[in-house]
């Protein structure tokens, strides 16, 4: 199977009237959260440039969704997240170091493991107990550049264009996928993901636009939020981290997860939860590389799947201990301040 984080689109040129004057994701930001600083996640995969522009040519396609109003330089920009074929940053416990592949997201709880997870080793994994968030404790991390370069559309194209598995033949046709395509499953399970049914004491959402996350998040969490994401100094390849002095619980309980989907442009799988820590790990690698991490620590997992990837790989069962996982480099998470 080829890798779900390769670009999968067929170029598109699509045409789309924007309003005279309306506001870019960025500007609408800013105008709700006017003293929290946009994580870089989210700084990679905008474009300046959607302001006040009559009329936009919208390039859907292999690098993402470009979008230029007559200025060089509209491409896509790159956007980093940790690998395999999956979707998040792979985290090795054992001593062979191959990376996780994921062919359902690891994020969704009431999945369980699928054969590909686990096929090459039984100890690898995504997942870690809190107790190991400590100073002098070693993983094997492998964070890699990621293909998915898809950036957010301002929320009147994204409106605009369907997203629901009943109206997928439409998706299709918009961006000239084959609908016996790995492309058309791509899409077709991100649009099952998004539409499936929570488990108990989870909220969630998909966001089709940046807007639409940042209402989605403050109606749960209010405006007073800080919103943190993974920064790598510069990527590398597979290597032992070991968790530096300064790890910081930096909010309570409450929190939402927004977790980037492979989809054409950006869509981010967001879920608000009661039971959710999260903390700023810094890491340093064995070749110097320092990283900023952001790891999210879920302290009950009595609802999830009894055979989701997280129990299969610590060996736990749901409910028993607080299991974790850092963010991959394009996944966000919004706690109050």
């Amino acid at each position: 199977m080829k890798n779900l984080l390769l670009p999968i689109f067929a170029l598109l040129s699509v045409a789309v009237v924007v309003t005279y004057g309306a506001l870019s994701p960025e500007v609408y930001w800013k105008s709700v959260l006017p003293n929290t600083p946009i994580p870089k996640a989210v700084t990679h995969i905008l474009h300046p440039d959607w302001v006040e522009e009559k009329s936009t040519a919208v390039n859907v396609g292999k690098g993402g969704v470009n979008v230029q109003t007559g200025r060089r330089g509209g491409g896509g920009t790159k956007v980093n997240v940790g690998g395999g074929k999956g979707k998040g940053v792979s985290v090795n416990t054992g001593h062979k170091g191959k990376p996780v592949y994921v062919n359902v997201s690891p994020f969704v709880y009431k999945y369980a493991a699928t054969e590909t997870q686990l096929h090459d080793d039984t100890k690898v994994a995504l997942f870690f107990k809190e107790n190991d968030l400590h100073y002098g404790k070693k993983l094997d991390l492998h964070f890699t550049p990621s293909s998915n370069q898809a950036t957010f559309l301002p929320r009147q194209v994204a409106d605009s264009i369907p997203f629901s598995s009943n109206k997928v033949n439409d998706v299709f046709a918009k961006f000239s996928i084959k609908p016996e395509s790995e492309e058309a499953n791509i899409v077709k399970n991100t649009l099952n993901e998004c539409e499936d049914t929570s488990i108990k004491g989870e909220e969630k959402y998909c966001a089709t636009s940046l807007e639409s996350m940042v209402d989605f998040s403050t109606s749960k969490l209010g405006k007073n939020v800080a919103v943190l994401s993974t920064e790598v100094d510069q990527e590398t390849g597979l290597q032992q981290y070991t968790i530096a002095p300064g790890v910081k619980k930096v909010s309570g309980d409450n929190a939402v997860v927004c977790h980037k989907q492979s989809y054409p442009y950006a869509v981010f799988y967001c879920h608000k939860t009661e039971t959710t820590r999260t903390y700023s790990v810094p890491l340093e690698g064995a070749n110097g590389i320092r990283v900023k991490a952001v790891a999210v620590c879920h302290t009950d997992t009595s609802q999830w799947n009894p055979k989701h990837l997280a129990f299969e790989v610590l060996k736990v069962k749901p409910g028993t201990v607080p299991v974790c996982h850092f963010l991959p480099e394009d996944h966000v998470v919004w706690v109050q301040k």
